[in-house]
């Protein structure tokens, strides 16, 4: 992809963008690989450690029917399926048939609960929502609130399905079909973001969006892919990360796919798996690494690492430095949003690391400090992130919300939210964002849906929800919370209050730490300030630990 360039400059300043003009996502990640009937795609490891190979010729018949069973089902061009499922063949194939067929798919976590799942669902105007039958119970307890919702396909059906069995109404369709002649702009996908006022924004992604993640899979894993290269990812495919930063491109080159996915990651597991597997490349959030470094004498394992790509939170030195000795390579760190990932990160062989940058802009892409005024601001001073377009890879907008897509932007820029600055020689450093998201290890966690969930117990009265530093997790969700009359703050409350978080919304919401207290700061207007309240705890905590 990047020639016979040999340093980052030559890199950047000879990219030039090749997306074609019809371009689909489910053809570039299947059908044309599809003719070597021995080409491996997927290794899935089973929860129990049994382990079954699909071929990219497998994985095109399957998806080839479950398009024709959608289209059976009276879904057409445009139509959105929610798909709430992990690590397993029949996430991958689900999204495969959808964008084949035209039909936009949409990622949701099997860690949500009920309340997690009614808004994005319902938003989405999905008409059909695939499942397994450890979490059908969640869709059928807000079925009534769908009004969109026609048909429930389930996987590994516990007792009587509801709907439709996933195998079933496979075996049902025929395997032939052409896929739909798309246009790079048309959408197929919507990725949730956790909004920091108000319900959670549906990122639209068009088919270009995998096209413009070529480059900075290839970049930030030393120029994948290698002959020999096996990729695995501890992140959940129901999030950007897991699907454009290790399976979809993965694929997109014709490379195998590890599929796994823990009820609770072990890090220890993870290192067995990678082992077993011969995996050669990862993307780890820095939780996942940060837990690795527990893990007592890791050379046991027989490790044959070539890439290792992180981003979120600052790995710092010493993990880096970890990641040379147990994996005998670079972590390339990188940087980018659901809205638009990737866009700044790093590549060991053509630049040298420096630890806790988010390095510098990936090919293609044109990254600035601005001020408040969209003026870009020289090296060294602290602005928000932004990248200019026009940019293949930002979305198309925030679904049914065209408030939302304008404020977004100021001009031709992206506006990130994040705030950062450049270093002189054009490196990238993230100092925190200008919104109350929390960056919880691979998670990015909105406040207003967990505020409004704890405000539903019966025991509160009012709470603010901010990140609170933490050494593994970078931050963890905290609650302030202040009770009703009559009641009082006690352990058992806590508990009481994180399990109801739990219940409702998805087990990394609920508040690792819960605070009580009699008032919160306020604006004139009553609106509590979430940043006085984050910046006093991180004080507290920076003193104690002093």
């Amino acid at each position: 992809m990047f020639g016979n360039a040999k340093t980052y400059d030559e890199i950047y300043n000879n990219f030039r963008w090749q997306i074609s003009e019809r371009y689909n996502m489910g053809v570039e990640i299947c059908d044309r690989h599809a003719d070597d009937p021995s080409r491996v795609a997927l290794i899935y490891v089973d929860i129990d450690g049994s382990v079954k190979e699909y071929t990219f010729q497998q994985i095109k018949r399957y998806s080839n029917q479950l398009g024709n069973a959608l289209l059976g089902l009276g879904l057409q061009r445009g139509d959105r399926v929610g798909i709430i499922l992990s690590q397993r063949p029949e996430t991958a194939i689900t999204h495969t048939a959808c964008f084949k067929t035209g039909i936009i798919s949409l990622p949701l976590f099997t860690q949500f609960g009920p309340d997690g799942l009614v808004f994005r669902l319902s938003n989405s105007e999905a008409k059909v929502v695939v499942t397994d039958g450890e979490n059908v119970h969640k869709v059928l307890q807000i079925r009534d609130q769908l009004p969109s919702l026609r048909h429930i396909i389930v996987t590994q059906p516990q007792g009587k399905s509801p709907d439709l069995e996933f195998w079933d109404l496979l075996s049902r369709a025929s395997d032939q079909l052409t896929p739909l002649d798309t246009h790079a702009e048309d959408p197929a996908i919507i990725i949730y973001t956790s909004g920091t006022t108000g319900n959670p924004k549906g990122a639209l992604h068009a088919h270009r969006f995998l096209a413009a993640h070529k480059p900075a899979i290839s970049f930030t894993h030393d120029f994948f892919p290698h002959k020999g290269d096996c990729f695995w990812t501890p992140a959940d495919w129901a999030w950007g990360g897991g699907l454009f930063d290790a399976l979809f491109p993965s694929w997109q080159c014709g490379m195998p796919v590890v599929a796994h996915r823990f009820r609770k990651y072990d890090p220890e597991q993870a290192l067995k798996l990678i082992a077993d597997h011969n995996v050669r490349n990862s993307f780890m959030p820095p939780t996942a690494l940060k837990m690795m470094r527990q893990v007592p004498n890791p050379g046991r394992f027989k490790l044959n690492m070539r890439s290792i790509a992180s981003g979120g939170e600052a790995l710092g030195a010493e993990t880096l430095e970890w990641g040379r000795e147990v994996f005998g390579l670079v972590i390339n760190e990188f940087w980018g949003q659901t809205e638009a990932n990737l866009l700044t990160g790093n590549c060991a062989i053509v630049m040298p690391a420096r630890a806790g940058s988010m390095g510098r802009p990936i090919p293609g892409h044109h990254v600035e400090v601005l001020d408040e005024d969209g003026n870009i601001l020289p090296p060294g001073k602290p602005g928000v992130l932004a990248a200019r377009g026009p940019d293949p890879i930002f979305f198309l907008g925030y679904w049914k919300n065209p408030e939302g897509t304008a404020k977004k932007f100021k001009g031709d820029w992206l506006l990130t939210g994040d705030v950062g600055y450049k270093d002189d020689d054009g490196y990238f450093w993230f100092q925190g964002r200008d919104d109350d998201i929390i960056s919880s290890g691979a998670y990015r966690i909105g406040p207003t849906e967990i505020e409004e969930c704890i405000m539903r117990h019966p025991a509160v009265a009012l709470v603010a929800v901010v990140g609170s530093p933490d050494k593994v997790r970078g931050e963890i969700v905290k609650a302030f919370v202040k009770l009703r009359e009559g009641e009082n703050g006690s352990d058992d409350l806590i508990r009481s209050i994180q399990e109801h978080v739990r219940k409702h919304l998805a087990a990394y919401q609920y508040p690792r730490e819960i605070e009580f207290v009699t008032d919160f700061p306020m604006t004139t207007t009553g609106k509590i300030l979430r940043r006085t309240l984050r910046d006093q705890d991180r004080a507290k905590k920076l003193a104690a630990a002093q």
